[in-house]
């Protein structure tokens, strides 16, 4: 896995590098930061989500969609901190907002007006969004929508769907990971399925699980557990389900689900807000009665929001005395992070967002011509800016069907490997996210060198037949 180019990333052919296979000797420099934060950091990193073997690249700087290794190596990055640098590195009119705050302080006890105009940002991007709460992360965000959900409702249970990630809150993270063995339980129905070790049976028995590709089953579940439940909570466009969009029919099953038994919709558009100036919510037609946001809305600075109506947000008001729930954070709506989520938004209109979809339907376009040319079982998910590799498939609806056998699970960690080998950074799924700054050359350099490696990988492994 040897970063070793300089330049643009590109040889004199427009095309990547090809690297030498895995070469220590090419980045000393992340390597003994690696070893340096074994002895103080569990685990030699910070995010599980983050590594692979042998260790990831170890971050100097950014430029646009290109990241600088500790060694000098430049990457094309389509990580761009889990989706959440929508105009990639050191944006300069982000850089600037920041820049102009950081003179006046970085955080104070009273409101500051830069929280008004982000809140007025996201609202006139989206009018169902009429008012909106701050937090310090999208895990902070979904605890307190379902939190408001819960006092609203008087309910206490919730629903999610099988294999979506909302965060590391205890009632989100169950059957984050099921495997065939468990997903099940006696009766047939999706089980509620632990991902830490030690969470709570309670927690279990409030958390009822969605199948996301299969409405007839969903719409049977949410009949017998609807009355009781306080929120569903869903991603429109998830990534660990197969990055695939929410159909038609799920939607109008839960916007009637909802509505018939006073359930609390809960839109999670962390990463998918990016879809649309609007967002992905009005996008499919989904009527929320609240939303989570996060990732691109605080331009590369910590955030998460609740927002929603207003009716609706009248949970968190706490001007009449205690609020139903406290909504609250000491650096919540800190004036860095609200300077930095407007700029990036105000440089995130209609023309950015359709040229940026674009970019992502030619990806796709080109990989699947060439996986097609090659006779490969293999294609390339999602909508917009977002994309997924799958391989062995021909198509997936959810969780477990794109979920990865041990043979498949080899081929996209090569693949995923030879990728950096030509200096492209996607996430150790074979997912990743395209960013403003890209143009036709960076979609290029991508699609061939994804079609090229995972068309190798196939052709040495037994998926090779069709």
């Amino acid at each position: 896995m040897a970063f070793a180019n300089s330049g643009n990333g590109m040889n004199s052919t427009g095309q990547g590098h090809n690297s030498a296979s895995f070469d220590e000797a090419a980045k000393p420099r992340s390597m003994a930061a690696y070893l340096r934060e074994q002895r103080v950091v569990p685990g030699g990193s910070m995010r599980a989500s983050a590594w692979f073997k042998p260790h990831p690249p170890y971050a100097a700087r950014g430029e646009g969609c290109w990241l600088i290794d500790l060694d000098d190596n430049r990457i094309l990055d389509c990580l761009n901190n889990f989706f959440s640098l929508i105009h990639g590195h050191a944006f300069p009119p982000v850089l600037e907002a920041v820049r102009k705050e950081l003179e006046k302080g970085t955080a104070f006890g009273v409101p500051t007006e830069s929280e008004i105009l982000l809140a007025e940002t996201i609202a006139e991007r989206n009018p169902r969004l009429e008012q909106t709460r701050f937090a310090n992360s999208g895990t902070e965000a979904v605890l307190h929508a379902i939190k408001g959900a819960r006092a609203l409702t008087g309910r206490h249970r919730i629903a999610k769907f099988e294999g979506c990630y909302h965060g590391a809150y205890d009632w989100v993270e169950v059957s984050l990971d099921p495997s065939p063995e468990n997903w099940d339980d006696a009766l047939g129905n999706p089980a509620s399925v632990p991902y830490n070790t030690g969470t709570p049976a309670s927690v279990l028995a409030e958390t009822v699980i969605l199948p996301f590709g299969d409405p007839e089953r969903c719409a049977e579940i949410l009949r017998r557990e609807g009355p009781t439940l306080a929120a569903i909570i869903v991603d429109p466009h998830p990534s660990r389900p197969g990055t695939i969009a929410i159909s038609p029919v799920l939607v109008d099953l839960l916007n009637q689900a909802c509505r018939r038994d006073g359930i609390m919709l809960i839109v999670d558009e962390i990463v998918s807000f990016r879809l649309a100036v609007a967002g992905a919510t009005k996008m499919y037609g989904l009527e929320p009665d609240l939303v989570v946001l996060g990732k691109v809305i605080g331009g590369g600075l910590p955030i998460g929001a609740v927002s929603g109506p207003t009716e609706r947000m009248a949970v968190y008001n706490h001007t009449e005395g205690k609020p139903k729930v406290a909504l609250a954070g000491t650096f919540s709506a800190n004036p860095l992070s609200m300077s930095a989520g407007i700029a990036s938004l105000q440089h995130f209109d209609e023309a950015a967002v359709q040229r940026l979809n674009a970019l992502g339907d030619d990806l796709r376009y080109k990989t699947s011509a060439r996986f097609a040319a090659a006779g490969v079982q293999a294609f390339v998910s999602g909508v917009g800016s977002l994309f997924r590799l799958h391989v062995g498939k021909s198509s997936v609806v959810d969780y477990r069907s794109s979920s990865a056998t041990k043979e498949q699970a080899v081929v996209l960690r090569n693949i995923h490997r030879g990728m950096l080998e030509r200096d492209i950074l996607l996430t150790p799924f074979c997912s990743g996210a395209l960013s403003v700054p890209m143009t036709a050359n960076e979609i290029d350099l991508l699609a061939d060198s994804l079609a090229d490696i995972t068309i190798e990988e196939m052709n040495a492994s037994p998926l090779k037949v069709r």
